[in-house]
């Protein structure tokens, strides 16, 4: 008898229908002789609802209080979900992530798992129930209840699948798999059969939604047997595994794109050892991630660097190098955001010449300028101006020979069956 778990994000349980559609895909899964535990996230936009009435209250809500609050919209969703299931005749039982064994760091809002003790689930599971777990959310040694930050849900799906020793994790989403891009903006994205842990990882990090980068580096770490697939169908998802085996002439797997991205330029730095660890300690002090960086020529004994970060993170950026102007000795500090970094991710980019060229050429073909450059052996990177980032995209996708044929399928199954 196998052990399955399977995960559903919050659109996928976002009203009563859809709850109900949701419990008789887990009674299916259990009646063909599975062992099921099932992972939830919030009902819709419930997170999002909580945040803001917060606001409505506070400008500057306790991290703790946030944490008590924004958990209570997965405890919905289990009981719900476990009560749905019962009225198929099937047994079940609803778990916070505390109360199913997940212990966490002491960092509210942004937990990392630190162990997980499933006896409840074992136990639950020997009753031949089906147990339904709360997503995103853990407790500290000391007992105080974290979040996992927004995407958690996935990660307690993995995780969880890793300590239980699943056959199988599905996280079940609005898409019926991996795209090769977002198929809201490219109409004919190719569906992916399968997509190696690397890949996935990539392109999770580089703003690919479908996935959360955490649990993919648990499914990779513990080789977690992971398939993305829809909620509104049934048809085939995406597995992603260790080794995929690469399509014949596919040499770019995906193409990912992020929209929080600021270009911050520090002009006139003294050409002096040690100057920029002094600022890119300070800012990884005040927990600000830099991911592009770029150094120009050195002239008269000076250089400009310029550096890409999260445009949420690009003012206090910006004040902290303002700050520490006279002690590192540079003439000024600029910032620039509206912008997207589009990148391409493929295992076969490291034994073909001229990946990066096609993607140049097809940004250009946009009229577009590339403002920042970064690559690795599995993908290349272009900060752009967010206007024309769409047609971009839609460019690179065609250059490398990713449209399919079939239009994507995205939504509810009144679209698609």
């Amino acid at each position: 008898m196998a052990l399955v778990v399977m995960k559903f994000g919050g659109s996928s349980v976002g009203d009563a229908e859809r709850m109900k559609r949701v419990a008789k895909r887990v009674v299916e899964k259990k009646r063909e002789g599975n062992r099921v535990v099932v992972v939830v996230s919030a009902m819709g936009d419930t997170t999002d609802d909580l945040i803001d009435l917060s606001k409505q209250l506070t400008d500057q809500p306790s991290a703790r209080e946030m944490d008590m609050l924004l958990t209570t919209g997965e405890q919905v969703s289990v009981a719900l979900l476990s009560m749905t299931i019962h009225t198929h005749g099937e047994g079940a039982v609803s778990y916070t992530g505390w109360q199913a064994g997940m212990t966490t760091e002491a960092a509210h809002g942004r937990a990392r798992i630190s162990d997980i003790r499933p006896d409840r689930i074992h136990k639950a599971l020997d009753e031949d129930k089906i147990v339904v777990v709360a997503g995103f959310q853990g407790m500290t040694e000391d007992g105080e209840i974290t979040t996992l930050g927004r995407g958690g849900s996935d990660t307690t799906a993995v995780a969880l699948a890793a300590a239980l020793k699943a056959d199988l994790c599905e996280i079940y989403t609005d898409v019926d798999g991996i795209y090769s891009t977002d198929p809201r903006i490219v109409k004919v994205a190719r569906k992916l059969n399968e997509i190696s842990y690397d890949e996935m990882l990539e392109l999770a990090n580089l703003g690919a939604a479908v996935l959360h980068p955490r649990a993919v580096e648990y499914a990779k770490h513990y080789s977690v047997p992971l398939v993305v697939r829809s909620s509104f169908t049934y048809n085939e998802g995406t597995i992603v595994k260790e080794d995929a085996s690469m399509e014949q002439g596919v040499v770019v797997s995906g193409i990912a794109y992020d929209k929080n991205v600021a270009r911050i330029s520090i002009l006139g730095v003294k050409d002096v050892p040690g100057q920029l660890a002094k600022v890119f300690t300070a800012l990884g002090d005040a927990g600000i991630n830099v991911d592009i960086i770029v150094q120009s020529g050195v002239q008269n004994g000076k250089a400009d660097f310029s550096f890409s970060t999260g445009s949420s993170d690009a003012e206090q950026a910006v004040t902290i190098l303002r700050g520490m102007q006279n002690d590192v000795g540079f003439d000024d500090v600029t910032s620039e955001t509206n912008l997207v970094k589009v990148s391409i991710v493929g295992a076969g980019m490291v034994s073909n010449p001229g990946v990066a060229a096609k993607m140049f050429d097809a940004i250009s073909s946009q009229g577009v300028s590339i403002k920042m450059v970064s690559t690795s052996e599995i993908k290349v990177s272009c900060v752009i101006d967010a206007d024309k980032f769409q047609d971009v995209v839609r460019a690179c996708h065609t250059a490398y020979g990713l449209d399919s044929t079939e239009q994507a399928f995205v939504g509810g199954p009144s679209e698609r069956r």
